[in-house]
C-alpha cells in the first residue's frame, strides 16, 4: 500500500493477490488518510474510526460512513518509461513497482499504470451502484424512523436492486443527518450535517415522509396508523424509531432555559444561551462531558451534577472516570457528585438556581439535562412484538422480531452480540446502528446475513481522544498500560474465566486515550514512525467465534498498541502473523511462519511485554529499538509470506477534529466484579477493581 500524488491529488495504490488497485486516499467518513491505516487481506481500515473498504472495488464494507471510495483502473505494462511520456488529457500516468514491504522505490522493467479522469480524481466519495423502483412491483417496505439505521436499510435495498416501494417515515422535519456532531459542534447549520440531499432520494425512488409519527401497528393486517390519520399497508416493516432524551421529574421543569440535546435546533439554542452564562449540566454521560468540553471557552462557568462518584464509573471504571474528572476540573469545571437535583427555581419564568439533594443551591442561567433516554416504542403496545422490561424490541442475530416480516434496528433494538456469547444487549452506537440497518435489509431480501460487527465508538474531550472497542460489561480484570499522568494510556476490560492454564477470555474490550494533535512525519522520515503489528486470531475451525483485532498506528510520542476487540477465549487460541505491511519479527523466539498456541489471557500478556509498545522519544533510540524488533530489510525471516501490500507514508495515529460518537449512549449496568490476582510484567499496572453490586 502506498500513497502517491496524481495531479495534486492523493491516490492510494494497493496490491492484493497479484492485482493492483488505485483508490481515493481519504476515508469517506471524516477524511482520514487511508495511507496511515492498515491493510489486511483485501480490506483497508481507516486509522481514525475503523471504517473498512474493499481495496479491489473501493466499496464500504464496515461502518461508520455511508459512501465508498472512487476506484481507478490499474494494471501492469511491460513498456519502459521515457521522459516524453508526459501527463496529458485524462491523466495517463504510472507508478514504479516497488518492494512495498520495505518502502523503497526501485525502478524495474515493468510499470504500474493508473488511468483516471479529472472528474474521478477530484471527487473524494462514490455512491455504490444502486437501482430504482421497477414498474409493476408492488412489494412495499416501510421504514419507521429517520435515523441512520433506516437510511442504511433503504440504501442497501437499492444496492441489492430491490425494485419495490420504499417508504421512510420520520417525525423530524429534517432528512437523516449526522447526530454525532451535535455535541461537538453545537452551532452547526442543519444543511451541513444532512447525510443525503432530497435529490438522492428522488433519484433512487426512496419516499421520505417528514413530520409524521406512527401511532399504532397492526401486525395481522400489516398496517401502520399515523398521527394524521393515514393508514399505510406494508409487506415488510423496519422499526428504527430510536430513543428520546429523558427529562427531569422535579418541580420547576417548565421554566425557560432548561435544555435537552436532541436536534440541530437544540444544539444551536444551547450554544446561543450558554455564551457568557452560568451553565449547569445534569448527568455525566459521554454527551454531557462533550457538551462541557465544548462550552469551556464560551460559558462564564460550568457546573456538572452526577449521581455517581465519578464520570463513566459504571461503564469505564473508576480510573478512567477520575482522569476525565481531573481533566475538566483543571479547566475550572465544578463537579457535584453523588448528588441529584430535587428542585429547580426561577425568576420571571426563567431558571435561576437548582437545589440539590445534599442541600446545596447552585445559581444558573442555563440548565442542560442529559440523564439517559426513553425508547420510542409506545406505539407498539398491544402488538405481538416482543419487548423487554425496558421497552426495547427484542430481535435475533438477523434483526428479526418474533413477528414475521417485522424487523428492528438501531437504538431501539436489543440483540444477541456474538463476541459476548450471544448475550442479548442494547448498544446505542452510530456504527452499530448502521450495521444493523444493513443486516436487516439483506435479510428482508432473503439473503441470510448475521450481525457480526464489533461495537466501537470514540469521542474527544479537551484535545484528547477516547476510543472504545469491544464489549466489556461484567469485566473481572482491568489492565492499565501507558502514562496515566500524561493522559496517554490503554485500558483493557477483561472478563477472564478460569485460572492458570485454563484462563480464557469470555469478553474483552479496550479503551485508549491519547493526544488529539495530528502530527505527520515528512516523506522518507522513517525515524518518526513505527510499523505496527496486525494479528488475526482463530480458535480451531470456529473462525466466527474469534473476530478481528484492532490495530492502532501511532508516532514516536505515543504507544504502539495492538488491542483485542473481540472474544478470543476458547482454549487453544492461535495467533498468526497475517499482515503483509509489517516487518516485526514478533515475540522473541517466534518465527513469522509459525503459530504460537497459548491460552487467551497469556496471549494478551505476552503482547504487553513487548518493549516496542513504548517507543522512546529520542529518534536515535527509536531506530535502535526498531532494529531490535524488526527483521532487516535485506534479510527477510525464513518462511515469511510474500508481501501483498506495504506502506507508503505510515505516520502517526492522526485524529480528525470532528470525532465520532453516538448521541444518547446506552450503557450496561455496573458489573459484579470478581477480583483474581494475576502476575503481570512490570510494564503493566493492574488496577484493583472493587466489587460492586449491579
Amino acid at each position: 500500500m502506498k500513497e502517491v500524488e496524481v495531479g495534486h491529488h492523493s491516490v492510494l495504490l494497493t496490491r492484493y493477490d497479484g492485482k493492483y488497485s488505485a483508490l481515493g486516499n481519504q476515508c469517506t467518513h471524516y477524511g482520514a488518510p487511508l495511507s496511515q491505516g492498515v491493510v489486511l487481506g483485501n480490506r483497508v481500515r481507516c486509522p481514525w474510526h475503523g471504517s473498512c473498504f474493499n481495496i479491489c472495488t473501493g466499496d464500504l464494507e464496515e461502518f461508520p460512513g455511508i459512501d465508498s471510495l472512487p476506484c481507478h483502473k490499474a494494471g501492469l505494462r511491460t513498456t519502459c518509461y521515457t521522459s516524453h511520456d508526459a501527463l496529458s488529457g485524462n491523466l495517463l500516468t504510472f507508478f514504479s513497482i516497488i518492494p512495498l514491504l520495505f518502502l523503497k522505490v526501485k525502478i524495474q522493467n515493468s510499470k504500474v499504470y493508473v488511468t483516471v479522469n479529472n472528474k474521478d480524481l477530484r471527487r473524494q466519495k462514490r455512491i455504490r451502484s444502486m437501482g430504482a423502483a421497477v414498474p409493476g412491483v408492488t412489494h412495499t417496505i416501510l421504514l419507521l424512523g429517520g435515523g441512520i439505521a433506516s437510511l442504511m436499510c433503504a440504501e442497501t435495498l437499492r444496492q441489492e436492486k430491490f425494485g419495490g416501494r420504499i417508504i421512510m417515515v420520520s417525525r423530524d422535519h429534517l432528512l437523516p443527518y449526522d447526530k454525532t456532531r451535535l455535541s461537538k459542534v453545537m452551532n452547526v447549520e442543519s444543511d451541513t450535517i444532512v447525510l443525503r440531499r432530497m435529490e438522492f432520494y428522488h433519484q433512487y425512488d426512496i419516499e421520505v415522509w417528514l413530520r409524521k409519527e406512527a401511532l399504532s401497528v397492526d401486525t395481522e393486517k400489516k398496517t401502520v396508523t399515523f398521527d394524521d390519520g393515514l393508514v399505510q399497508n406494508y409487506d415488510q416493516l423496519l422499526i428504527s424509531t430510536g430513543c428520546r432524551a429523558k427529562a427531569l421529574d422535579v418541580p420547576g421543569t417548565k421554566l425557560d432555559n432548561i435544555k435537552m440535546l436532541e436536534t440541530p435546533e437544540d444544539a444551536r439554542q444551547i450554544h446561543a444561551a450558554c455564551t457568557g452564562s452560568n451553565v449547569v449540566l445534569v448527568g455525566t454521560s459521554f454527551v454531557g462531558m462533550e457538551v462541557a468540553s465544548y462550552l469551556l471557552d464560551k460559558a462564564f462557568s460550568i457546573t456538572v451534577i452526577g449521581s455517581s462518584e465519578l464520570p463513566y464509573q459504571n461503564t469505564l471504571g473508576r480510573e478512567v472516570g477520575r482522569i476525565t474528572m481531573m481533566m475538566l476540573s483543571e479547566n475550572n469545571v465544578k463537579f457535584y457528585m453523588n448528588d441529584m437535583v430535587t428542585e429547580i427555581k426561577g425568576v420571571n419564568g426563567k431558571v435561576k438556581e437548582v437545589v440539590l439533594k445534599s442541600g446545596k443551591v447552585i445559581p444558573t442561567d442555563v440548565l442542560i439535562v442529559g440523564i439517559g433516554s426513553i425508547p420510542n416504542s409506545e406505539f407498539l403496545q398491544g402488538t405481538k412484538i416482543q419487548m423487554n422490561q425496558k421497552k426495547l424490541v427484542i430481535v435475533d442475530k438477523y434483526m428479526r422480531t418474533n413477528v414475521p416480516d417485522v424487523f428492528c434496528a438501531g437504538d431501539l433494538a436489543s440483540f444477541p452480540l456474538p463476541l459476548a456469547k450471544n448475550k442479548v444487549v442494547n448498544i446505542g452506537h452510530w456504527q452499530m446502528a448502521q450495521a444493523q440497518g444493513r443486516v436487516a435489509a439483506l435479510n428482508m431480501l432473503g439473503k441470510e446475513t448475521e450481525l457480526t460487527s464489533v461495537p466501537f465508538y470514540w469521542t474527544v474531550l479537551l484535545g484528547k481522544t477516547i476510543r472504545y472497542a469491544g464489549y466489556g460489561e461484567g469485566y473481572t480484570e482491568l489492565v492499565m498500560k501507558g502514562n496515566i499522568q500524561e493522559h496517554k494510556f490503554l485500558a483493557l476490560y477483561l472478563n477472564v474465566s478460569g485460572d492458570g492454564e485454563e484462563a480464557a477470555f469470555e469478553t474483552a474490550a479496550a479503551l485508549k486515550l491519547q493526544s488529539d494533535k495530528p502530527r505527520f512525519s515528512g516523506k522518507g522520515d522513517s525515524s518518526h514512525s513505527l510499523r505496527c503489528e496486525c494479528v488475526s486470531i482463530s480458535a480451531g475451525a470456529e473462525r466466527a467465534a474469534c473476530a478481528r483485532w484492532i490495530v492502532t498506528l501511532v508516532s514516536r510520542d505515543a504507544d504502539v498498541i495492538t488491542l483485542p476487540a473481540d472474544r478470543s477465549g476458547k482454549p487453544g487460541v492461535r495467533v498468526d502473523w497475517a499482515c503483509e505491511c509489517v516487518r516485526y519479527r514478533g515475540w522473541e523466539g517466534v518465527d513469522w511462519n509459525r503459530s504460537c498456541v497459548k491460552r487467551g489471557a497469556e496471549v494478551l500478556r505476552r503482547f504487553l511485554r513487548l518493549r516496542v509498545f513504548s517507543p522512546p522519544v529520542d529518534p536515535n533510540a527509536l531506530r535502535e529499538s526498531t532494529q531490535r524488533h524488526t527483521q532487516p530489510a535485506s534479510q527477510p525471516a525464513a518462511g515469511t509470506p510474500p508481501p501483498s501490500c506495504g506502506r507508503g507514508r505510515l505516520m502517526m495515529n492522526s485524529v480528525d477534529p470532528v470525532g465520532q460518537s453516538r448521541r444518547r449512549q446506552e450503557r450496561p449496568r455496573p458489573p459484579v466484579v470478581k477480583v483474581r490476582p494475576v502476575k503481570l510484567p512490570p510494564v503493566c499496572a493492574r488496577l484493583p477493581v472493587s466489587a460492586r453490586s449491579p
